[in-house]
């Protein structure tokens, strides 16, 4: 260290380097651990979820029927009760095609055994066998049917180039959820509702994947006269330099409809730079459609806007060389490629005439 034109020397001995070395090294390790922890946990629960969703449901043995029947007769008719009421109260939140082609029987030959076994044993409660039986049934094949038509909304996600995962996130947002809680049943044994339980998580899958599906660009936002520009790598039309286009773009006439490619919430409505007059939708689980360059809007932020309904007119407004729309997708604020969620369904032009005034071209 240079001082007032002297120089003098820190000198740290051995023994502290040591020491620093070896509280340097504690703290990497302390750090290490921990990672290493958070980690176990993070897959721990990630497998507890996934046990959860492929675990088939245990059927009951027939001996352990026989014994709660014969303990509690009057309990177990409540409870099958209840399961009923349940029951009638899923199907009735379903569509109404969800049981065509399904039919009621007994899941299993263990179901078989029980009857025979309790009807043997405990000649009364014969009847209330053969309702449970008949509704395990019933819950098995409505959880096949869920767990089917999942699996077709994932194909369909899947080729549209997503990650099914992302629209499942949904199942676990319970950032707007409230209200008293009411048990869904009160039996102690936690085998008896064990095939309940994997019901209300195959519905709640299938219907995560089918209101993502719902809400994915459906509709041609403007009339297909032709499209200028597709989406990636281009030469700008301003100065010819490399850019990269994030969407697609229509070209039409100043003033031509434009719509909403589907349901969702209007969440911008406004002016963005390069983008000129700008609508933006919010279609939920991270996308977002965009609409640029409109000479009017037709829509307020805030509306709830179904696929095809008007929400501007096609303008010039903007970073634009002349009247057309700028369509864009984005997901997590990154832009995919608009064309194959348009492609991907055979009733774009079915749905889009339907949406137009009888005067749209």
């Amino acid at each position: 260290m240079r001082s007032q034109g002297q120089v003098r020397f820190i000198k740290v001995s051995s023994r502290v380097q040591i020491w620093a070395a070896a509280l340097v090294a504690v703290l990497l390790a302390t750090w290490l651990v921990s990672l290493a922890a958070m980690t176990v946990n993070s897959y721990l629960a990630n497998r507890d979820r996934l046990a959860l969703l492929e675990r088939e449901a245990k059927v009951t043995t027939a001996e352990t029927r026989v014994s709660a029947y014969k303990d509690d007769i009057k309990g177990v008719s409540e409870e099958l009760k209840k399961r009923q009421d349940a029951i009638e109260k899923m199907v009735g939140s379903l569509p109404q095609d969800i049981m065509a082609g399904e039919t009621v029987s007994d899941s299993s030959s263990e179901a078989a055994k029980t009857i025979d076994k309790v009807s043997r044993a405990l000649p009364e409660a014969a009847t209330l066998a053969r309702i449970e039986a008949r509704q395990l049934a019933f819950v098995e094949g409505l959880t096949r049917l869920a767990d089917r038509r999942a699996r077709d909304a994932e194909a369909q996600i899947r080729q549209l180039g997503l990650d099914p995962g992302y629209l499942l996130a949904s199942i676990d947002d319970k950032s707007a959820m409230g209200g008293p809680f009411i048990a869904f049943s009160s039996s102690t044994d936690a085998a008896l509702d064990q095939r309940f339980q994997r019901l209300a998580v195959s519905l709640a899958r299938m219907q995560a994947l089918q209101r993502g599906l719902t809400s994915m660009p459906q509709v041609l936002p403007a009339s297909l006269e032709f499209i200028s520009s597709g989406f990636g790598y281009r030469a700008d039309p301003f100065n010819g330099g490399a850019a990269f286009h994030a969407g697609l773009d229509f070209k039409g006439p100043v003033g031509a409809p434009i719509y909403a490619a589907a349901r969702g919430k209007v969440s911008f409505v406004g002016q963005r730079q390069g983008y000129g007059n700008c609508v933006e939708i919010d279609h939920g689980n991270g996308m977002i459609t965009r609409y640029a360059h409109m000479s009017a809007f037709r829509t307020t932020p805030g509306k709830d806007v179904l696929a095809g309904e008007v929400i501007g007119a096609i303008g010039n407004t903007g970073r634009s060389t002349g009247p057309h729309l700028h369509f864009e997708v984005r997901i997590n604020d990154q832009p995919v490629n608009p064309r194959p969620f348009l492609e991907a369904r055979s009733n774009v032009r079915k749905e889009t005439s339907a949406a137009k005034p009888a005067s749209g071209k």
